[in-house]
């Protein structure tokens, strides 16, 4: 009798493991894939909400186009439970909504699947930092130490990064730099006519003054999102020609689509010219993410440069921009994750 019952445990539970590790048929695979392409097109672009209740998610109320990029990749997971990717681009969206506790739980649902996973763990260690959870960070930093602990201990000083900067000091007035310098300007977005906004020019003064205090500095305008045909960076570079900075002097990056390109790029960049000192200006709300994307990217490119920062301030006063709340706090490690190399999107999107 024993034996029979035991028999039968065994037989059952092949079945469950052969079951949770199915591949989808063809079919399935056809319909994942154009989930995913879905979704990732709307995290672009975003589209028409209604028609996409009606064809793809029947019976879902969608809330915006992230709420339909994280329903695409819920609906894939469903067809491939195993697929870790998926569920990252899950957690990934509901980062983007600031749906944090959810992020954190999709995470653990990950961990609890493949315990061993270091992107999982570690992206979940960083938002828990993020949100000054220190008990749960500790104990899962202390599983990667055990599992992982060069790759661990490489991130632990990219935390350093990151917390060094929620206390940075900003500078509102142009300063003299000795050493070899380099001003790197951050784009904003054009207007749907291709014109720049306050925001974008209000950094350009800013960096104009800061040249006018260094004029043997060199510049980077950073930005490559296109309307009506021209980039930022193009008319961020024309501008500071017009006010008479010479064309050799300014670098451009047209090429980035966001934060994380911005430092992506701008470090390729400041491979080539080997500057000694770095001011990065960009809007005082925009700072600390900014030049922490740029010192992680510059770090992975083994380069030794000292960082400041000059603003274009967009608070009340100064007092109001030195402050930091957790939804900072969340967005700077998401960028910073992502540009230390673990994708959003794996195999999509940085």
């Amino acid at each position: 009798m024993k034996k029979n019952i035991l028999l039968k445990s065994l037989i059952l539970g092949l079945l469950l493991s052969a079951q949770s590790f199915a591949y989808p048929n063809a079919n399935e695979q056809e319909e994942i894939n154009s989930l995913v392409q879905t979704g990732i097109y709307y995290y672009w672009h975003g589209g028409d909400l209604k028609k996409a209740e009606k064809e793809i998610f029947k019976g879902i109320t969608l809330k915006g186009k992230y709420d339909l990029v994280e329903n695409a990749f819920k609906k894939a997971s469903l067809l491939d439970p195993n697929r870790i990717d998926l569920k990252m681009s899950i957690a990934s969206t509901q980062i983007i909504q600031k749906k944090i506790d959810e992020a954190l739980s999709t995470y653990n649902e990950i961990l609890k699947q493949y315990p061993n996973d270091f992107e999982s763990r570690i992206l979940l260690a960083a938002y828990l930092k993020a949100k000054n959870n220190s008990s749960e960070f500790d104990k899962n930093m202390a599983i990667l130490e055990k599992n992982y602990p060069e790759k661990t201990s490489e991130y632990k000083s990219i935390f350093e990064i990151a917390e060094k900067n929620m206390k940075l000091k900003i500078n509102i007035m142009p300063f003299k730099v000795t050493e070899k310098h380099t001003i790197v300007i951050l784009g904003y977005a054009l207007g749907n006519n291709g014109e720049m906004k306050e925001p974008l020019i209000g950094r350009l003064n800013k960096g104009l003054e800061m040249f006018k205090e260094n004029p043997d500095s060199t510049i980077i305008v950073s930005g490559g999102v296109q309307k009506s045909g021209v980039t930022e960076a193009y008319l961020m570079s024309k501008w500071l020609q017009e006010k008479g900075v010479p064309k050799d002097k300014i670098y451009l990056d047209d090429l980035a689509k966001d934060t994380v390109g911005n430092a992506i790029n701008s470090a390729e960049i400041l491979s080539k010219i080997s500057p000694k000192k770095v001011t990065l200006v960009t809007s005082a709300s925009h700072i600390r993410r900014g030049i922490t994307v740029l010192e992680e990217a510059v770090r992975k490119k083994n380069l030794n440069i000292d960082f400041s920062n000059l603003v274009y301030l967009d608070y009340p006063n100064l007092e109001e921009a030195q402050k930091v709340n957790e939804t900072e706090r969340v967005v700077i490690y998401r960028d910073l994750m992502r540009t230390s190399g673990i994708w959003a999107y794996p195999g999509i999107q940085q």
